[in-house]
């Protein structure tokens, strides 16, 4: 019998982990989610994470994080070190679906570059605009993105909704816009490699 596994992830991922669960048959992986807004108060990550690792603990055979670093300074990491539990590669999202080198060599190329993941396509007015209160005071744009020259959406899907979205995004923030399709990256080799070890052992 297969041990029982909880996923416990940022909101943002919701979708790509249920999807990569149902396409690779894991039915023994649950999935518990943090509310994706917390990106905008890193600091209350670790807390809440702690939180939910010890409400869960005694439920599920093994836990694995789908966090990556997400502006914590590490202190995700502290967490995990002393709850005794893993978590995906990478100080962000960006990067483990760019996968590392790929991320890097975007990075190097053009450090003032804003990413864009399914998600945040999807959830532009909610996670960006109205936060920073462009939607309400245009005006705003270039002191928040005035060292910024291009936006590179990283796509999970290929759909032509969502890259409307994304060209609308570049569009109102006055960036160049690149699109890569990186389909699910190191989220999918990284659950892969949790969900095999936890049935090998």
């Amino acid at each position: 019998m297969s041990e029982s596994i909880l996923v416990i992830a940022c909101g943002a991922l919701a979708q790509e982990i249920t999807a990569l669960k149902r396409a690779s048959g894991w039915d023994h992986l649950h999935l518990a989610t943090m509310d994706a807004w917390l990106h905008n108060r890193p600091g209350n990550i670790p807390g809440r994470l702690r939180e939910k690792l010890r409400r869960y603990r005694d439920r599920y055979d093994r836990i694995f994080v789908a966090y990556a670093d997400c502006g914590t300074g590490g202190a995700i990491d502290k967490v995990l070190e002393e709850e005794g539990v893993a978590r995906l590669p990478g100080a962000h999202c960006y990067q483990f679906f760019a996968g590392a080198s790929r991320f890097d060599a975007l990075a190097r190329a053009e450090p003032g570059t804003f990413y864009l993941t399914d998600f945040l396509a999807r959830h532009f007015d909610r996670f960006v605009m109205r936060p920073l209160q462009l939607d309400t005071h245009p005006e705003l744009r270039d002191t928040y993105f005035g060292n910024y020259r291009r936006l590179v959406y990283l796509s999970q899907q290929q759909d032509d909704e969502l890259l409307r979205a994304a060209r609308g995004a570049a569009d109102c923030l006055g960036l160049d816009f690149e699109h890569i399709h990186c389909g699910f990256g190191e989220l999918e080799s990284g659950l892969a490699h949790f969900v095999t070890d936890a049935s090998d052992g």
